[in-house]
């Protein structure tokens, strides 16, 4: 038997279907549509750029949309959780140049009267103090005027208190104590200066003498402090000042023969305080009070002084005098500036009384 296959029972091949025909046993249908390319998801894009302001006048263009209503935030979230447009801000166009100029103008206009409004106020001020009324400093002549009576209104343990504690007053600013040993009567100037020196402060004359002498802690030295209210003007006084310290070469707080004279109590410590022990001392006129201030020490156990030195050079560094050493210089000038506080203070408030 032929073992080769017959051509005529062989079945041909069957044909091939042209890309896009039907298959013979599917029903004809119209037309396929034309394949589309598959749809990519869409990219969110920039936003799209502000649009600024219409100017003013000018109609939107065709493509323009209307106004809206309310504008959008300044800076808009994205998001369902977005808040909703609050009410229109928006900015000002800019104004033309001349309006600009002339908010600076004001601005610079208010400032200028801003700082002479303050230089009034305070030129006002200023002229209160000078002339010494209800809310200014007081003037010479209302202090002297309402100083005058202080003598007789001050009480003695105010202006000569039992103790007086000089802070940083000694020498290499030790603090320093003084107890009253004698409070002397107010009186007149009569035997209580010596002669040159009653001659010095004539012309400023005597109202009344006030005078204590306090001994230190340590019972060694002893210092007279002596008041003199005057009965001067501001001028006489200033006059005096000047021939006390440095006018015409005068000096006369320097002058061994203008010495104060110190005020001494029998039965008390100050007892054998004379002239002969007076070591060191200081004489201060006053410009702002009827007032001369002097003070004048030695030491307690009676010792005679031969080269007595006044305060201002007993307390310089290097002075080997025994009034320097001993800091008699130091306690004439620390108990006269107590003094010269406590009286100022009581001026002062007499002041105000007057007011």
């Amino acid at each position: 038997m032929s073992t080769e296959a017959d051509p005529a029972s062989a079945s041909p091949p069957p044909p091939q279907r042209p890309a896009g025909s039907p298959r013979p046993d599917t029903p004809p249908a119209s037309p396929a549509p034309r394949a589309r390319r598959a749809a990519l998801p869409v990219q969110p894009g920039p936003p799209p750029p502000e649009r600024l302001p219409a100017l003013p006048g000018r109609a939107p263009g065709p493509d323009a949309p209307a106004p809206p209503t309310a504008a959008p935030a300044p800076w808009p979230l994205d998001g369902p959780e977005a808040p909703p447009p609050t009410a229109p801000t928006a900015p000002a166009p800019p104004g033309p140049p001349e309006p600009a100029r002339r908010r600076r103008s004001r601005t610079v206009a208010a400032a200028l009267c801003l700082v002479l409004g303050v230089g009034l106020l305070g030129g006002g001020i200023a002229g209160a103090w000078l002339r010494g009324g209800p809310s200014g400093v007081p003037s010479t002549e209302e202090t002297f005027r309402a100083s005058r009576d202080l003598w007789r209104e001050v009480p003695v343990d105010t202006l000569f208190p039992p103790e007086l504690t000089g802070e940083n007053a000694g020498p290499g600013g030790a603090d320093r104590r003084w107890i009253r040993a004698a409070v002397a009567p107010d009186s007149g100037c009569a035997q209580a200066f010596d002669e040159l020196l009653a001659k010095a402060l004539a012309p400023v004359g005597c109202l009344r003498l006030l005078r204590a002498t306090y001994v230190d802690e340590t019972s060694s030295t002893l210092t007279t402090v002596g008041v003199v209210f005057t009965k001067a003007d501001p001028p006489a006084m200033r006059e005096l000042r000047e021939r006390f310290t440095d006018r015409d070469g005068e000096h006369l707080e320097s002058r061994t023969d203008l010495m104060p004279r110190p005020y001494a109590e029998r039965g008390t410590d100050t007892a054998g305080f004379g002239d002969a022990q007076r070591a060191s001392w200081t004489v201060r006129v006053g410009t702002s009070l009827p007032v001369v201030v002097y003070t004048v020490s030695g030491f307690a156990d009676g010792r005679t002084v031969s080269d007595p030195q006044p305060a201002g050079r007993a307390v310089r560094d290097g002075e080997t005098s025994a009034a320097a050493q001993a800091g008699l210089g130091h306690a004439s000038r620390g108990i006269a500036d107590l003094v010269e506080d406590t009286l100022s203070d009581a001026a002062a408030d007499a002041v105000r009384e007057d007011r």
